[in-house]
């Protein structure tokens, strides 16, 4: 090679390292080196082809063919007979045809390039560092003939720079996928949804965004392995991902996948989305021998009509969906500004009632529950109150919208489990008679894993046996996990020695047919059904029926929310032999109860060895 040709070819090798450095397209990129080689190799024309992963021709630059002809090969499968580029690419070596018009490897295309006088061809396969064909670079010529010793140097910088380029472009699509999708699923990650959502707001057209939360992932990542939780995040990636064009999912994290619906003007058309989401994503995901139920809750917001910006409108789709779980589960909601002034006062309340823990204000006081009989008090139930600096007394019904917060929850139980602990102790070491305290527990403090071993913790530290606690669960924490979670975890307990009711029966998710499945020692008839008894009949069978079952089942039964003699009468009457309610007494202090426990306790207790309240 010339000292000018060598020149020549330097600054076209510069120039094309330039462009890939600038961060030009990749076919602008082969543009470049086909134009500056065929203004340095007269007679010339240039071609680049990518191989697709399916072994397809995909035309890359050819600036001097006309684009008919890019677009016949365009998708035409390389193979033995596939021209000069496709069978280069198969055979993953240089090919050089002569003569098109005669060579059999032309045979089915010469009808492409001999009427724009393209005669000859020579083709090189470009290879990846791991040895891989992604394309091929190719010179064509107006005579026939084959490639000179000069073209033949050019053709292999050629290559080189081709497959520089090609592989840049390939790192930086892949480490855009990489910041911008999400590794398991392949949905669109938070930065692009962030993104997406910023566009979308900008551009001021109509579009709805729902977020959707998948129900019990915790429960099969634990129960059956995060393989399966993975697995089951797929599918239902998958199928939303069937729900295109206009619904574009974006996972944005562990169980939540976000939605933009582009078009979406009003809350119905919004939930008709919803719904054919909600419809798509049903049904069974195998996993090995294992079937999983998929089911999701989805809360909704539409630009315009509930905010004009990004963080109001995820904001309100996030009220909508932590409605969605605390009502609606397996179903959706739309935002409605309600729901803005709920949440605003839950998180208010959270902030008061963690204040409140810290410096101690919050107490247990205690409700009496009684043997009807005789008026004995046969236990306890402990009660949260938030007692104020003026001394004012906040029952929990006042807070309670701060205890859907698993961390406030867990916090409250862990300081009434000890409070409880050292009053129990403090009523063993005076003698006073009484069998146990019923403690209140929710479903944050089963979301932890270890609610037994906490339990006996508190209770050792304070030297009292666990044989005098009762944990009360109510129906929507039994259920609000999945069949198996809640009722596993319980007879963990049971199994240390605590009792465990089934607190507000009734009111919840069960059915009497459940009891067959909870492992509970006591049964508490909610209020609703013990204040109609005595004028509502069909409460009296349900309570008839209730005190039958449970004693067929050797289960206690205690009647919530007593206020009047004659409810206690036809309680007697039906042979239920214990009761709690404000006809006996309001929750007091634990002075106070000190007090009750010396004149109204049971004078013959059962022994201690025994596991239910008699």
């Amino acid at each position: 090679m010339l000292a000018g040709d060598t020149e020549l070819l330097l600054r076209v090798q510069t120039e094309v390292l330039e462009a890939v450095a600038r961060g030009e397209q990749l076919g602008e990129v082969g543009a470049i080196l086909c134009r500056r080689v065929e203004s340095f190799v007269p007679g010339v024309t240039c071609s680049i082809l990518l191989i697709d992963d399916n072994g397809k021709v995909r035309p890359l630059a050819g600036p001097s063919l006309p684009p008919q002809f890019s677009s016949a090969v365009d998708g035409l499968s390389i193979g033995p007979k596939a021209g000069s580029c496709g069978t280069a690419a198969w055979r993953k070596e240089p090919v050089i045809v002569t003569d098109i018009a005669t060579d059999p490897l032309w045979e089915d295309y010469k009808g492409l390039a001999l009427p724009l006088g393209l005669l000859a061809s020579w083709s090189s396969p470009i290879r990846n560092a791991d040895g891989q064909v992604i394309g091929t670079f190719a010179f064509y010529y107006g005579t026939k003939r084959g490639p000179t010793d000069l073209e033949r140097q050019i053709v292999e910088t050629c290559v080189q720079l081709c497959a520089l380029a090609i592989e840049h472009e390939r790192v930086q699509a892949r480490n855009h996928h990489l910041a911008y999708f999400d590794v398991l699923t392949d949905l669109p990650n938070r930065a692009h949804f962030n993104a997406k959502l910023a566009e979308r707001t900008l551009l001021g057209e109509p579009f709805g965004l729902i977020l959707l939360d998948i129900d019990h992932l915790k429960l099969v990542n634990d129960s059956i392995g995060h393989a399966a939780g993975d697995a089951l995040i797929r599918t239902i990636a998958a199928r939303l991902s069937a729900c295109r064009p206009e619904i574009l999912p974006c996972r944005l994290g562990g169980d939540e996948i976000a939605m933009l619906v582009d078009g979406c003007a009003d809350h119905a058309a919004l939930e008709a989305v919803a719904n054919r989401a909600l419809a798509a994503v049903s049904g069974m995901v195998l996993v090995g021998d294992q079937s999983i139920d998929a089911h999701v809750t989805l809360g909704g917001a539409l630009y315009g009509v509930d905010g004009r910006d990004a963080d109001t409108i995820s904001q309100n789709a996030d009220f909508a969906l932590y409605q969605a779980k605390q009502t609606h589960r397996g179903g959706y909601v739309g935002f409605r500004p309600g729901l803005r002034t709920a949440m605003v006062e839950r998180i208010s309340m959270v902030r008061r009632l963690d204040a409140a823990m810290a410096e101690g204000s919050v107490v247990p006081h205690y409700q009496p529950i009684v043997r009807l009989e005789t008026a004995e008090i046969v236990g306890l139930e402990a009660l949260a109150r938030l007692v104020l600096p003026d001394g004012t007394v906040v029952p929990a019904g006042a807070f309670h919208a701060a205890l859907d917060d698993p961390r406030i929850a867990y916090q409250l139980t862990g300081q009434m489990l000890d409070h409880v602990a050292r009053d129990v102790r403090a009523w063993l070491d005076q003698g006073i008679p009484f069998q146990h305290v019923g403690v209140n527990v929710t479903t944050g403090d089963f979301q932890r894993g270890d609610l037994a071993e906490r339990v006996g913790s508190l209770f050792a530290a304070h030297n009292v046996p666990l044989s005098h606690v009762v944990l009360e669960v109510n129906e929507s924490v039994f259920m609000g996990g999945s069949d198996q979670a809640v009722p596993r975890a319980v007879e963990c307990l049971r199994d240390q020695g605590i009792l465990v009711a089934l607190d507000d029966f009734g009111t919840g998710f069960a059915s009497l047919t459940h009891l067959l499945s909870f492992p509970v020692d006591v049964i508490k008839i909610d209020r609703s059904f013990v204040e109609k008894l005595g004028s509502d009949q069909p409460s009296e069978v349900v309570v008839r029926a209730l005190l039958d079952i449970a004693s067929r089942l050797d289960m206690r039964v205690i009647a919530e929310g007593i206020e009047t003699a004659q409810q206690a009468a036809v309680l007697r009457q039906f042979g239920c032999l214990m009761g709690q309610g404000y006809l006996f007494s309001r929750p007091v202090p634990a002075d106070d109860v000190t007090q009750m426990l010396r004149l109204f306790g049971q004078k013959h207790p059962v022994p201690r060895h025994a596991r239910a309240i008699a």
